[in-house]
């Protein structure tokens, strides 16, 4: 049975993720209450939901949930890296480098560290599957389009996270090419979620359909690609 870990996944796209990928879901959230409660909600719909205390910007909490991980299970099959933060829509020019640092905290680095901590766990699997949570708003393609909507959207921290986490699937991708493992970036869309008041044109469920694919690709699949739920995204 697939054992998948995602974080963030006590509301919005990580929860319809963990509610759709299928195996035992570690459902990881920095809030034990909320976590909980995510995962009874899961499991009353017979999803097999576990909590895992996990704050993705906090090393010791990271490797605290490696080493919990691996006591229960020894291996690792997915990771979702889901977590993530929009923090202000100033203009670049009134967004203060504590800001971006506060985006990046989660959005970029915590990305790095969780990746790091569960790759020994990934590589135990026969088909390990990382998978990042990035944005459309960090498509440099989309930013530099006139003709696209996107353009518009000029959020100096938020956009040039996403932006990070395309070079970051990049890189970990090359790395692990000669491997089993994959890691694939993928764009849920504008969704209505916490993140953005629910102002968003598509579900938590639609947004989180990428990630499921992503985290249950086959032996064939791409690895260091950039998805959206109809097929490859421009960079």
């Amino acid at each position: 049975m697939r054992i998948s870990l995602i974080t963030g996944a006590n509301k919005g796209i990580g929860f319809e993720t963990a509610r759709r990928i299928g195996g035992t879901v570690l459902v990881g959230a920095r809030d034990e209450e909320r976590g909980r409660a995510a995962e009874r909600a899961l499991r009353d719909e017979g999803v097999e939901a576990r909590f895992v205390r996990i704050d993705v910007t906090d090393e010791t909490s990271v490797r605290s949930a490696a080493a919990w991980i691996d006591g229960e299970y020894g291996r690792l099959d997915a990771l979702v890296n889901n977590a993530g933060v929009s923090l202000t829509r100033a203009a670049p020019s009134d967004t203060s480098a504590e800001l971006l640092r506060r985006t990046y905290e989660p959005n970029v680095f915590g990305v790095v560290t969780v990746t790091n901590a569960m790759l020994p766990l990934l590589r135990r699997s026969p088909a390990g599957r990382v998978v990042n949570v990035s944005s459309e708003l960090g498509s440099l393609a989309l930013n530099t389009d006139p003709a696209s909507p996107f353009r518009e959207v000029n959020l100096l921290a938020y956009n040039s996270s996403k932006a990070a986490v395309n070079m970051i699937t990049v890189c970990y991708a090359k790395e692990l090419a000669d491997t089993g493992i994959k890691v694939n970036a993928v764009n849920p869309g504008y969704c209505a979620t916490d993140m953005n008041g629910h102002q968003g044109v598509r579900t938590a469920a639609q947004g989180a359909a990428p990630a499921v694919w992503a985290a249950t690709l086959g032996e064939d699949g791409p690895t260091g690609a950039f998805f959206s739920d109809d097929g490859p995204h421009p960079w």
